[in-house]
């Protein structure tokens, strides 16, 4: 029965190979389950809800990867949406109803774009140094949210900010597990990450900072819907929030095709320079998307820790359900996760961590053409200080078509770009003058 679903031996892998490695993805991306939840309960979301729409999120997700798509790869929600969206919830004055439903339609449409060749046109119209741009600016806004939770930098009102207390002890736990997790990348140790805050969750529990009541217990997992989404959808739509849709669709469609084009080449699994099961695969990640906006999360994304598992060999969907049945026993560690998930110095390293990896894209800016790099950085520096992923995205994209003209590479522009450029502008005008 595996042989015939998954094609085992035409893909040269096995059954206990796909096994061990969905235990190594699991492992790897297991943080998720903890730090989502204290990321998007800060935007007044319920800490179980989240857990909730977290395991619902990767279940949909992983499972249809898994048994449509046959790829090893897991989808969870994504790091830095979320954090987006918690900036939001706290500074824009709309409850997170509502700023969830904008993640369901821009769901809505990133399923139907999924089942359409438009969504090629439309990932295809934004250059590819933007691109890179804005997984940069991503990386250093999840760094900033780490490095503000873990008080290691504060508010300063001279300097806007300035380096924390460091005898605070969740500033020196934070920076003790950061040094703890980079030791175990460097000794290229699976599950770093994880392992590392295992250690710091150790460590805070014997120095009282941590307080666990119990490890386990059967989780009240809430299967009603958090909001009703019509009256949400209408709401956000009332209140003009058409760029926030925007931005949970653009980052959502980059973020996943960005990362299943990585984990499938390193897999092999692209063949004549394009990824077989494609649709299948998109289509995945927006069902996740859609049920995780409903249950109570951010939008998901297909995760580039699914390389670990691949780097173990890896290479069916039957590598993805076995990661989903582990994380099905996990639901039974709720009661831990909630504990960890208030400390902290526990979740601000892998947030720091993860954002140092998405600047590797920096070094494929075209740094040496103006109308290529002065948009890339825009980007770069607005999302995290405007603390926006919209409103940095609105630069890049304005800035990128008024130097295209201003150099007359009007042939440079894809069309979609220029209509993106107009309606950025119409965005920021209304929303800020």
């Amino acid at each position: 029965m595996l042989e015939r679903l998954f094609k085992l031996r035409e893909n040269n892998t096995n059954a206990r190979t796909e096994v061990v490695s969905g235990l190594i993805t699991f492992f790897s991306m297991s943080y998720i389950l903890v730090v989502n939840p204290a990321v998007l309960s800060a935007a007044g979301i319920p800490l179980d809800r989240v857990f909730t729409a977290t395991i619902i999120a990767i279940l949909v997700g992983t499972l249809i990867m898994a048994l449509a798509a046959n790829y090893p790869i897991v989808v969870a929600p994504g790091m830095g949406i979320n954090s987006y969206f918690a900036t939001l919830a706290a500074t824009s004055g709309y409850n997170y109803k509502t700023l969830l439903a904008t993640c369901f339609m821009g769901a809505v449409i990133f399923v139907i774009l999924s089942a359409t060749k438009f969504r090629e046109s439309l990932i295809d119209s934004i250059p590819n140094n933007l691109k890179y741009g804005i997984s940069a600016a991503i990386g250093l806004f999840i760094a900033f949210l780490g490095l503000k939770n873990s008080a290691l930098i504060v508010a300063n009102p001279h300097t806007i900010l300035s380096l924390g207390d460091l005898k605070n002890p969740v500033a020196y736990m934070t920076i003790l597990g950061i040094f703890i997790i980079l030791v175990l990348l460097a000794l290229e140790i699976k599950g770093a990450i994880f392992i590392g805050m295992a250690i710091i969750a150790i460590i805070s529990y014997f120095t009282g900072m941590l307080k666990v009541e119990k490890v386990f217990g059967i989780p009240h997992m809430d299967l009603s819907l958090l909001y009703n989404p019509a009256t949400e959808s209408i709401n956000a739509l009332q209140l003009g929030l058409y760029g926030i849709v925007f931005t949970f669709l653009m980052v959502t469609l980059f973020d996943t095709t960005g990362t299943m084009v990585a984990v499938t080449t390193q897999a092999g699994l692209v063949k004549n320079g394009r990824m077989e099961r494609a649709k299948e695969a998109l289509l995945a990640d927006s069902f996740a998307t859609l049920a995780a906006s409903l249950f109570g999360s951010t939008p998901t994304s297909a995760y580039i820790e699914s390389s670990a598992g691949v780097a173990n060999g890896g290479r069916t969907g039957l590598t993805a359900l076995s990661t989903s049945f582990f994380v099905v026993i996990s639901i039974f560690l709720f009661p831990l996760a909630s504990s960890l998930a208030a400390v902290p110095a526990i979740t601000s390293p892998a947030l720091i961590i993860i954002g140092s990896f998405m600047m590797e894209s920096i070094a494929k800016i075209e740094w040496n053409d103006i109308t290529e790099a002065f948009p890339a950085f825009v980007t770069i520096i607005g999302i995290p200080l405007t603390g926006s992923i919209n409103d940095g995205i609105a630069f890049g994209f304005i800035f990128y078509v008024v130097l295209k003209l201003s150099k007359k590479q009007w042939k440079d522009i894809h069309p979609l770009m220029y209509l993106f450029a107009v309606l950025f502008v119409i965005q920021l005008l209304w929303l800020h003058i």
